[in-house]
């Protein structure tokens, strides 16, 4: 049995049709119908992504995010009919790391399935295996084997996303990497318009490890070109 996949859903054939698509694909399919229903099933069982539906009864999908996200990192899609560009923004602030516009087709659901599932699984476990070091910048110590985030000694929690994005700028700190770069490198797929998902993780990494985030010491700006881990 392949990844163990919740997805959350109210309207029952939304659930049922992912359900079948996934199934298909090896996967193993936990459901629920709101976001109370979703904490509770994520309590209970050891689940690697989520599909998560915005506009639910009881707790809605940014909430549901919020809430799972003080405790876990696993992969979150978020899907919507929304397609405005805040609403996405607004998705991924609040802690997920993908958002699909209904209607979508069901090969780009399944390609974003496995991009994430990869990145956290396959990915993730290839860098437990390495023998590697922290890597030192500053007050930032980042451990490659567990990682681990600590700033001024202090343990932050980062999503999947988060510590991707933060390895891969600290891994070659001064290089300035293009938003574009950053994301096929992190998602592992090609970015197009990709401007606004990139920029939103770094303002959620940049408010976790700066004192003013406002004024980053760390995670710089290099206008028009891209984003840096400043050497220190």
């Amino acid at each position: 049995m392949g990844a163990r996949i919740l997805v959350v859903d109210d309207d029952r054939e939304i659930v049922k049709a992912i359900d079948k698509l996934l199934s298909m694909e090896g996967y193993e399919v936990l459901k629920a119908y709101n976001g109370m229903e979703a904490i509770d099933t994520l309590m209970s069982n050891d689940v690697q992504l989520l599909l998560l539906d915005i506009m639910m009864p009881r707790l809605d999908g940014l909430s549901t995010t919020m809430k799972i996200r003080e405790k876990r990192n696993i992969p979150i899609i978020l899907l919507s009919a929304k397609s405005e560009d805040s609403d996405k923004i607004l998705g991924l602030t609040m802690g997920a790391d993908d958002y699909i516009t209904k209607p979508y087709h069901p090969q780009e659901l399944l390609a974003r399935v496995k991009s994430h599932l990869r990145r956290y699984l396959v990915l993730g476990d290839a860098v437990n295996h390495l023998q590697s070091t922290d890597i030192i910048i500053g007050g930032l110590i980042l451990d490659t084997a567990a990682k681990l985030l600590s700033v001024d000694g202090d343990p932050v929690k980062l999503t999947a996303t988060e510590y991707k994005i933060l390895e891969l700028l600290m891994s070659h700190a001064g290089r300035v990497f293009s938003a574009e770069e950053i994301y096929e490198r992190v998602w592992n797929e090609p970015a197009y318009s990709i401007e606004n998902t990139v920029m939103v993780h770094i303002r959620r990494i940049r408010e976790k490890i700066e004192i003013n985030p406002k004024e980053p010491n760390y995670l710089k700006v290099v206008w028009g070109i891209g984003y840096k881990i400043e050497k220190l």
